[in-house]
């Protein structure tokens, strides 16, 4: 039952990323009429933190609930075998059929706002960067995870990293970071089977993904085998 809970959450979630995201980034740049001044990015970034910070409440909400994917993958591939099939077989398929109904709707109802990632370099540096940014975000995940602070400070901290990296690459890929919206935007359009759409917004983040766990259990090891001999050493002491 809570396996079943989680992934309507992931569904109603990465539903909800998509379809709001598109209406509040329609505003933003349409009505306000904000351009590329240093004040109006700062107003846009502002409102970028405050949405992103209101889906890490939601996750929590939820208890656990997620629209992406890479987040999941990542405590999936950390986790024993059976919670990585269930991350692949359930909890991805929820989120990338969310986020298509997301599109759908936005489509449906607010033509003006549908707007997906485009791709504005070549596809291996296109690639470059989303697995670049996709592997600084699993670290800075799975690192806050081990810091002893505050889950509101823990949330503000992601949601600004997350922001910043999305700006950095928003003129390059959309940094989007995020293979369910990516899909749904690129399904809407027909375009889910191009080599383009592959190769940046899945096998490179995925690839991201695989090395920021990889490094940071490596980094994690040491820490561990650390503590152990502590143990030994203190229960040899009593």
């Amino acid at each position: 039952m809570a396996r079943f809970r989680l992934v309507v959450s992931d569904f109603l979630v990465s539903f909800l990323w998509v379809w709001s995201g598109s209406i509040l980034r329609y505003l933003a740049y349409g009505i306000l009429g904000l351009g590329m001044h240093p004040i109006a990015l700062m107003i846009k970034g502002s409102f970028a933190v405050v949405y992103v910070y209101c889906f890490s409440w939601l996750g929590k909400a939820t208890r656990g609930g997620s629209y992406n994917p890479l987040i999941v993958l990542c405590y999936g591939i950390s986790g024993n075998f059976s919670g990585f099939l269930f991350t692949v077989c359930g909890r991805i398929p929820a989120q990338v059929i969310g986020s298509i109904i997301g599109v759908w709707l936005t489509n449906t109802t607010s033509a003006a706002a549908a707007h997906g990632p485009h791709l504005n370099v070549d596809v291996h540096r296109g690639a470059l960067i989303e697995g670049l940014l996709t592997f600084f975000i699993v670290l800075v995940s799975l690192g806050l995870k081990k810091v002893p602070k505050s889950s509101s400070m823990k949330r503000w901290i992601s949601s600004i990293s997350k922001v910043i990296f999305h700006i950095l690459a928003s003129d390059m890929t959309g940094g989007i970071m995020n293979p369910a919206t990516a899909f749904a935007w690129a399904y809407a359009q027909g375009k889910h089977l191009t080599r383009e759409h592959l190769c940046v917004y899945w096998l490179a983040p995925m690839e991201g993904t695989l090395l920021g766990v990889w490094t940071c259990n490596l980094f994690d090891r040491p820490q561990k085998h650390r503590m152990h001999c502590r143990k030994e050493t203190r229960i040899k002491s009593e």
